[in-house]
C-alpha cells in the first residue's frame, strides 16, 4: 500500500482500541495516529488528524457511529470508514452502508480478515463482512429493495435517534444542544416528535426503548 496508512480508531471501549492499535502496529503499512471514544470526537479527530481510514464502532456515547460517518462524508469523502461492530443486522447493515460506510466487519472477525478488510477498503473497493447474509448484500447492492418504515423506530430520522440516545444517556437538554451544535428549541422539538413517533411519553419510557434498540446498555 505505499507510504503507511493514517488510522484512527473510534470504539469506546478502552480495553478494544488498545487491542486494536496493537494488532494493527504489527503491520509495518499502517500506523494508529488517533483514538476517539465517541462519535463527536471522532469527527473532530478527523478534522486534525486526517486519517485515511477510521475503523468505526456503530454504538457509542453522544453522537453514535452512524451521525459520525455521515457528518465525516460530508466533510471529508475521501476518508475511508470501515464500520466494526457486533450489529449483523439488515437494519443496521443497510443503515451503516446508506450513511457512507466503505466496509462492515464484525467484532467476532479473525485478525486475518480484519486486515483483508483495511486493505480493500483503502484500496478503494468495499469490504463486507461473510458474515453478513448474502441476501443482504445482494439487495443492497443491485438495488433491489426498496426501503419503507414498517415499525416506529424506522420512521426516526438520524438526528432524532442521536437525541433518543443522548436523552436515555441522561444528557439535558442543553447539553445535547451544545454537543451536536444545535439550538435548545430544536432539541425540544426533535425531542417531541421522538415521544409522538414513538407514543412513549416520559425520559424513563424513551431511556427503556433505547436499552432495547442497543442505543445504550443504561
Amino acid at each position: 500500500m505505499g507510504d503507511k496508512k493514517r488510522i484512527l480508531i473510534a470504539e469506546d471501549h478502552t480495553i478494544l482500541r488498545e487491542g486494536l492499535r496493537m494488532l494493527l502496529s504489527s503491520n509495518p503499512n499502517l500506523t494508529v495516529v488517533g483514538e476517539a471514544e465517541d462519535g463527536l470526537a471522532a469527527v473532530r479527530n478527523t478534522e486534525n488528524l486526517k486519517p485515511d481510514l477510521i475503523l468505526m464502532d456503530l454504538s457509542m456515547p453522544r453522537m453514535n457511529g452512524m451521525g459520525a460517518i455521515q457528518e465525516i462524508k460530508r466533510h471529508h469523502p475521501e476518508t475511508r470508514i470501515l464500520v466494526l461492530t457486533v450489529h449483523k443486522t439488515e437494519e443496521y447493515i443497510l443503515a451503516a452502508l446508506k450513511a457512507g460506510a466503505d466496509g462492515y466487519v464484525l467484532k467476532d472477525a479473525t485478525h486475518s480478515e480484519l486486515m483483508l478488510a483495511i486493505e480493500c477498503v483503502l484500496s478503494g473497493k468495499s469490504y463486507l463482512s461473510p458474515g453478513i447474509s448474502e441476501k443482504v448484500i445482494e439487495g443492497y447492492l443491485e438495488g433491489r429493495r426498496t426501503l419503507k418504515p414498517s415499525t416506529a423506530w424506522e420512521t426516526l430520522t438520524q438526528r432524532e435517534r442521536e437525541i433518543l440516545k443522548m436523552v436515555a444517556e441522561g444528557y439535558r437538554n442543553k447539553d445535547i444542544a451544545d454537543c451536536l451544535c444545535i439550538s435548545a428549541k430544536t432539541v425540544e422539538k426533535h425531542r417531541a416528535n421522538l415521544m409522538r413517533k414513538l407514543d412513549l411519553h416520559s425520559a424513563s419510557a424513551l431511556t427503556a426503548f433505547a436499552v432495547e434498540k442497543g442505543l445504550t446498555t443504561r
